[in-house]
């Protein structure tokens, strides 16, 4: 861990599989440890009440972002003049626009949505006036990203924020929004004779009601973990204070020589990789021959508020790789998905530097190891937020799952929040529920600890890319990570940029296999054979080859169709040793008897 303000080294314990695990530090650490430590009581108690008013956003960070932005507008006379030429220029092409449309006569667009923008996309928002309506809106909306881009002397975070902050605010005020300026929802109160409040009003009935006692969404019921979801035949054969792992019942008579651990992150539950059975990646393995190992995380409580960065390492993974090894007998195909690839790097670089060859590959999907360009959650990470955040969890033990969502919906509240409050409440309509959607609404906590050491060691001082990460006080180093590697990035990622997962090719030195493929950060790795409209690209850089930057990387590689899970599964077997019969499901002998069946009990913790 990177904080060594604790000089006691927790002792090294040896085990017959010939794996080193690092015991975890006692549960009691000592108040100058944490950073919610009682000298600071008033503070905390103050930021925490203050972060259920402001929905967990500094008013320090915002504000200084503000001021960082409009003091140095102020005398920024030239981009003022700039944006006051370009007020007039789209205020007088309104104009012109409106009275030639009010007119019938046929006129080019003065603006188009940006990709992905779905408000405006009906025949109707094309008539007169509701053309003119969104139309303006789009000119005032590019007119407020000409005036927070492009000021000089302000920090690019600060501008970043100040930017996003008003792209929200004009959000709240979009024509799409309004029943009187929306025509779909003045064509469907038509059509149904109001018909649509009233069923819109029913829904909001049923989500507040949900919500005050803390149940998923409407839909969700229909998803039942065990039984149409997370169904894929196994056994816990080992469970901890932070993890349960699940070893899957094979149903091929041979497997692949080399089990297949899969570490996912924590911030989501472990059944996202085994949804439906005709989406389950797990399955897909399992049925491809591979002997196939999953962790499932504990959703962690109050009590759990100690629990740090090096618990996860060695309690949780350190633990499982015992475990499989114990079981399987052979080196790990070693899979991290989000920050459990990130949580898996550190294992690798840790072992290789012990000269431990437990992990014989590396699979990466969509994980950084490097944080300097880590996607829009940077927004609201800095160290005024930070320190904030940590009050609120200082008061309850762990950040909350809601909280956690919030700041995703923030960041695109069009998709999230609008788009649902006028389809559900609006139109009078529910959005049909899927296995994904279902899974997403399944959300868990993260330590208080942890979390603040993640943010502290990674997000913001990006350690561990820059060689001052530590565990058990020595350096974790990727660089001499040398086994072969497999990372998936995905195109429309906004928490893990794949231009950012691409960056272990400058950090490791393995060979590294990388895919581009299409979807976001979860839908991209829910790529089962067979779904339509899935592409990728892929590309294999031998770590004595010159690096290739991504853009001309994602220029030069070839453009394929299908799954990318397949060529996948052919680079696991490719470096895997022959195949034999399949190990038992535990080892007794070794204390991993069976303890229940798949998909065990820490992933209905809520």
């Amino acid at each position: 861990m990177a904080n060594t303000a604790s000089k006691k080294k927790p002792a090294i314990v040896s085990n017959n599989s010939n794996v080193t695990v690092v015991s975890p530090h006692p549960g009691a650490i000592a108040p100058a440890m944490i950073p919610g430590s009682e000298d600071y009581l008033l503070d905390h108690m103050l930021h925490a009440g203050v972060a259920k008013l402001t929905g967990n956003l500094s008013p320090a960070s915002l504000g200084l972002a503000r001021h960082d932005w409009l003091g140095h507008l102020m005398f920024s006379p030239d981009k003022i003049m700039s944006l006051q030429k370009s007020f007039y220029k789209k205020t007088t092409s309104l104009g012109w626009y409106g009275m030639q449309t009010m007119a019938g006569k046929e006129v080019e667009q003065l603006t188009i949505p940006s990709p992905g923008d779905q408000r405006f996309k009906s025949d109707d928002w094309q008539r007169w006036p509701f053309n003119v309506l969104y139309q303006g809106f789009l000119l005032y909306e590019d007119w407020w990203k000409e005036a927070t881009s492009g000021v000089r002397g302000v920090s690019p975070h600060h501008l970043d924020v100040v930017s996003s902050t008003a792209r929200q605010w004009l959000d709240v005020f979009s024509p799409s929004n309004n029943p009187l300026t929306n025509p779909d929802i003045l064509a469907a109160t038509m059509r149904e004779g109001g018909a649509n409040f009233w069923h819109g009003f029913l829904h909001w009935m049923d989500d507040v009601s949900r919500n005050l006692a803390d149940q998923p969404p409407a839909g969700t019921e229909a998803f039942r973990i065990g039984e149409n979801i997370a169904t894929t035949e196994g056994k816990v054969v080992f469970r901890n204070r932070l993890i349960e792992l699940i070893q899957y019942s094979p149903t091929t008579s041979e497997v692949y020589a080399e089990p297949v651990l899969i570490v996912p992150a924590w911030i989501m539950k472990y059944y996202i990789l085994d949804l439906s059975p005709g989406n389950s990646l797990v399955k897909y393995l399992v049925d491809k021959g591979h002997t196939v190992f999953m962790i499932s995380w504990k959703n962690p409580d109050a009590s759990d508020r100690d629990l740090g960065m090096e618990d996860y390492v060695h309690l949780g993974l350190g633990e499982a790789l015992k475990a499989v090894k114990s079981i399987a007998g052979q080196p790990v195909h070693a899979v991290g998905y989000c920050i459990g690839g990130t949580l898996l790097s550190i294992m690798a670089a840790t072992l290789a530097r012990s000269g431990d060859d437990t992990i014989k590959t590396m699979t990466l999907f969509a994980a950084q190891t490097d944080f300097e360009e880590a996607g829009e959650l940077q927004l609201f990470i800095d160290d005024s937020q930070q320190a904030f955040l940590e009050d609120v969890m200082w008061q309850q033990g762990y950040l909350d799952k809601w909280q956690m969502a919030g700041a995703f919906q923030m960041l695109h509240s069009n998709d999230l929040i609008w788009s649902r409050l006028i389809n559900d409440y609006l139109l009078g309509k529910r959005q049909n529920m899927n296995d994904l959607m279902a899974w997403n609404a399944d959300a868990t906590r993260m330590p208080y600890r942890m979390h603040s050491e993640y943010l502290n060691h990674l997000f913001l001082k990006n350690d561990l890319a820059e060689g001052r990460y530590e565990i058990n006080g020595e350096p974790v180093a990727l660089e001499d990570i040398h086994i072969p590697i497999f990372s998936v990035g995905t195109l429309r990622d906004h928490v893990a940029p794949w231009k950012s997962v691409y960056k272990i090719h400058l950090l490791a030195d393995g060979d590294v296999t990388f895919v581009l493929t299409s979807g976001g950060h979860n839908a991209g790795i829910v790529s089962e054979p067979g779904h339509k409209g899935r592409i990728y690209q892929i590309a294999t850089k031998k770590h004595s080859a010159r690096y290739i930057p991504p853009g001309q990387w994602q220029h030069q590689a070839e453009v394929l169709e299908g799954s990318w899970w397949e060529a996948w599964q052919q680079w696991l077997s490719d470096r895997s040793e022959g195949k034999h019969k399949p190990p038992a499901m535990g080892n007794g002998a070794k204390g991993y008897t069976p303890l229940a069946d798949a998909p065990g009990t820490y992933v209905f913790m809520k």
